[in-house]
């Protein structure tokens, strides 16, 4: 038999590649607070065998996403009002450092990048756009140090936003209001109105599922 011109699979590109699905679902709020989650299930959504997504579940349990039950399930942590009001102040707290840190290097490239993301068309509203603006934003920080712990509480406040999704009030919220009110601000070089435009952001959904408001 002649040779044939198959590529080799790379087992850690498929390992990276089923988390990174996992994770981007996670911080989308595609899963609620409580809900029981299947290795099995996950693995026949994904099209691929046990393994990987063994793998990538253990990866999320350890950054929040998940948690071991006693009996060897899985779920997604329930949120009670205190763990809410957790994630918004440590959202509040490290995207404002980052958001500082973006603005020593901000640069017309990437203020183009940020405004391109709002002006996407997709659905409304659209998640994976929100999660774009805010990351890119904060990438310009260039932290080796608060990027990483922002990813992860983004996979923790998903479920947050899974709840935001389905409440009433939600879908009265126009998407990019303060998300252009920031980007004004970016462009001025005011850091203050760019951090009162953040905290209304974040406030913003949090706002929904807390009964006293995030004041």
């Amino acid at each position: 038999m002649c040779a044939l011109n198959i590529a080799r699979i790379d087992p850690v590109s498929l390992r990276d590649t089923v988390y990174a699905e996992l994770r981007g679902a996670f911080t989308r709020g595609e899963f609620g607070p409580g809900d029981a989650v299947s290795l099995r299930g996950l693995a026949e959504m994904l099209g691929t065998s046990m393994t990987p997504v063994r793998e990538a579940v253990r990866r999320l349990v350890a950054e929040g996403a998940l948690e071991d039950m006693p009996n060897r399930s899985l779920r997604v942590p329930d949120l009670p009002e205190a763990r809410i009001r957790e994630l918004w102040r440590a959202r509040l707290s490290l995207e404002g450092l980052a958001l500082d840190l973006a603005m020593d290097r901000m640069t017309d490239a990437a203020r183009a990048e940020l405004s391109a993301i709002l002006t996407r068309e997709g659905p409304q509203p659209d998640l994976q756009q929100n999660y774009d603006f805010h990351l890119t934003l904060y990438r310009q920080s260039e932290s080796t140090v608060i990027l990483p712990l922002i990813e992860a509480l983004w996979l923790q406040y998903g479920a947050c936003l899974h709840l935001v999704m389905q409440h009433p009030d939600a879908r009265e919220i126009a998407q990019h209001t303060h998300h252009l009110e920031l980007l004004a601000a970016l462009e001025r070089g005011d850091r203050a109105a760019a951090q009162a435009a953040l905290a209304r952001d974040i406030g913003r959904s949090f706002g929904v599922l807390l009964p006293e408001g995030v004041a």
